[in-house]
């Protein structure tokens, strides 16, 4: 494996992690034991961490180490919503140039993830049937914006939210059938809603975790 794609792999379980809840604001990341679970050396855990900190997920404290920055709920949101908010822009435009056998795929997609498959499997279809959007938008920059936030988000939803597949499912056939209408401002308004709605549950989620309950301090 590359060395980019190391760090791309450490990044993505550090944001984990956090996600998850089992890194709360406050907490020190521990390079060794995470470098030791992914089976890689330190230094992408180390530039992972730097990239991390340009995202404003990660505090970089001089002689202390690098821990969870302090992350508000309005944080969490700002972070599907800006998703949303570019991938409405594409969706809008996807409306208008996508080819019918590209809507077929969407429509397969679908069906595929309303078949009983397992959150692995249903978070794969998920991934697939927003890229097939965002290219299917003909905007090489929103394309390269969507690559660009895709890295920030944290992947394990199906398996963390019970009931999202089912809820992802119907949000999915309002984005299709707004696509399959060629209406650009209704597919928009679909995914951008998609989006709203999974910031809610995400901050739902950590709020049972207890993520903002009272933790470390940063260097303590």
């Amino acid at each position: 494996m590359s060395r980019g794609n190391l760090n791309a792999l450490a990044a993505q379980e550090i944001r984990r992690r956090i996600f998850a809840g089992e890194l709360r604001p406050g907490a020190k990341i521990d390079q060794d034991d995470l470098a030791e679970a992914l089976g890689i050396s330190k230094l992408p855990v180390r530039e992972a961490l730097i990239a991390l900190g340009h995202e404003g997920i990660i505090e970089h404290i001089a002689r202390r180490g690098a821990f969870v920055a302090e992350l508000t709920r309005d944080d969490v949101r700002d972070q599907y919503r800006v998703f949303g908010l570019v991938s409405g822009l594409a969706a809008e435009r996807a409306a208008v140039n996508l080819p019918p056998e590209s809507l077929r795929s969407l429509e397969d997609l679908v069906e595929r993830a309303g078949s009983g498959a397992d959150p692995v499997e249903q978070e794969r279809l998920n991934f697939e049937f927003h890229r097939l959007i965002n290219h299917g938008s003909g905007s090489r920059r929103l394309t390269s914006i969507l690559g660009l936030l895709v890295r920030t988000v944290s992947h394990g939803f199906y398996e963390a939210h019970e009931d999202w597949p089912g809820k992802a499912g119907e949000d999915h056939r309002r984005i299709l059938d707004a696509l399959a209408a060629r209406s650009g401002p209704q597919a928009r308004a679909a995914v951008e809603d998609h989006f709203a709605d999974g910031a809610e549950r995400a901050v739902a989620l950590l709020e049972a975790q207890g993520f903002w309950d009272a933790g470390e301090t940063p260097g303590s």
